[in-house]
C-alpha cells in the first residue's frame, strides 16, 4: 500500500459503532491496515458516546476498573475480529491495548496484566502496549519472549528506543520459533510542540525537532535490521495551524515503519497523490549539532515529555475510573 514496502497505517481511534461501520469500510478500502488505542481514546469513547450507554449499566455493580476492562476488552476483540483477514494474509492488521499506566514503574505487575490481557482477549493480532520505562523494559522483553506482539509506547529519546530495542533482541534469543512482532513507537509532534516557540526566538526553523528526532530514531531501529520490528511514528497528528493536517505522515513515508494517526490526518494523507517514500538520509546530525550549539538541551525536552506523557496517560485512566 502506497507503494512503500512494508509501510503500515495505522487509526489512532477505536470506538465501538465506528469499528462496526466506517472502520470495515475503510479497511476494504485500504485505506489503512491497522489500530491503535489508549488510555485517552477509551476516555473519550466510553464518556462521551451513547455506544456504551446499556453495557455500562449492565456492569453497574462491577468495580471500576472491572467495567473499563470489559469495555476495552470488547473493542479489542471486535477490532481484531476484523483486522484478522490482513494478520492471516500479509502478518499485518495489528490492534494494540495498552496496560494499566500506573503500573509503568512495577514490572512484575506490568508482565501479569500484559499476559492477563493477551489472554483475555485471545486474539493473535493484538499487540501489548508498554510504556518505556526501566520496569517496562523488562516487561517488553519477558512479554515478547513469550510469544506476545509488543508495543513499545512513549519513546522520546534515542536512549529509549535503544533499551527498547536492547529488550527485543534478547527476548528473541530466547525464542526458537517464529518471532511476535514488535514496534517501537516515536511520539513526533509533541517534540515540535514543547520547542518551537523557544526555537522561534532562537531564529531557528520550526516543526523539524520532532521529524529529525524520529528520523534520527528510526536510523537507529533499522541497524539492527530485526525484520520483526518497526519503528511506530506516534502523535502525528499536526498541533500547528500552518502544517499540512498530514505533514508528519508525508515527512515520515519510510519504508520498514509504521505511521498511527488520528483518522482525519490519513483522509487527508490519502488525498494527498504527491506523497512519495522518505529515502534516510543523515541530515539529523547537522540539525542537532545546530539546537546544541544554541544552547538547546533537548535530553532535558526528552525527560520533560516522558513525565508529561505518562502524566496524561494516567490522568486519562484515573478519570475513566472516577466516571465508571
Amino acid at each position: 500500500m502506497y507503494n512503500v514496502e512494508n509501510f503500515s497505517l495505522w487509526c489512532d481511534f477505536v470506538e465501538r459503532d465506528f469499528i462496526k461501520s466506517e472502520f470495515k469500510e475503510l479497511l476494504k478500502q485500504k485505506i489503512f491496515n491497522g489500530a491503535t488505542s489508549n488510555p485517552a481514546i477509551f476516555k473519550s469513547a466510553f464518556l462521551t458516546s451513547p455506544a456504551y450507554q446499556s453495557r455500562r449499566e449492565e456492569l453497574k455493580h462491577c468495580e471500576a476498573k472491572e467495567v473499563y476492562e470489559k469495555l476495552a476488552i470488547e473493542d479489542i476483540q471486535l477490532a481484531a475480529d476484523t483486522l484478522k483477514p490482513l494478520y492471516d494474509s500479509d502478518n499485518d492488521g495489528f490492534i494494540s491495548i495498552e496496560v494499566d499506566p500506573f503500573l509503568c514503574d512495577d514490572a512484575e505487575a506490568t508482565i501479569n496484566e500484559g499476559k492477563r490481557l493477551f489472554n483475555e482477549i485471545g486474539r493473535d493480532n493484538v499487540m501489548i502496549k508498554v510504556p518505556a520505562t526501566k520496569a517496562g523494559y523488562i516487561a517488553m522483553e519477558e512479554l515478547m519472549s513469550s510469544g506476545i506482539h509488543v508495543n513499545a509506547t512513549l519513546i522520546f529519546s534515542p536512549a529509549q528506543a535503544k533499551e527498547c530495542m536492547e529488550a527485543f533482541k534478547r527476548a528473541s534469543g530466547k525464542i526458537s520459533g517464529a518471532l511476535p512482532k514488535g514496534v517501537v513507537s516515536v511520539f513526533v509532534s509533541r517534540l515540535d510542540s514543547k520547542l518551537d516557540a523557544k526555537l522561534e526566538t532562537l531564529n531557528l526553523p520550526v516543526a523539524k525537532a520532532g521529524i529529525y528526532n524520529a528520523i534520527k530514531i528510526y536510523d537507529l531501529i533499522e541497524s539492527y535490521n530485526f525484520h520483526h520490528v518497526r519503528t511506530l511514528f506516534a502523535s502525528t497528528g499536526v498541533k500547528r495551524d500552518d502544517l499540512e493536517a498530514d505533514y508528519y505522515i508525508k515527512g515520515l513515508l519510510f519504508k520498514h515503519s509504521v505511521n498511527t494517526a488520528p483518522l482525519k490526518t490519513i483522509k487527508e494523507f490519502v488525498d494527498n497523490k504527491d506523497a512519495k517514500e522518505v529515502e534516510l538520509s543523515q541530515d539529523y546530525v547537522d540539525y542537532f549539532e545546530s539546537l546544541q550549539n544554541s544552547g538547546v538541551d533537548i535530553e532535558v525536552a526528552y525527560d520533560e515529555l516522558m513525565r508529561e506523557g505518562l502524566a496524561s496517560f494516567k490522568d486519562a485512566f484515573e478519570q475513566i475510573l472516577k466516571e465508571l
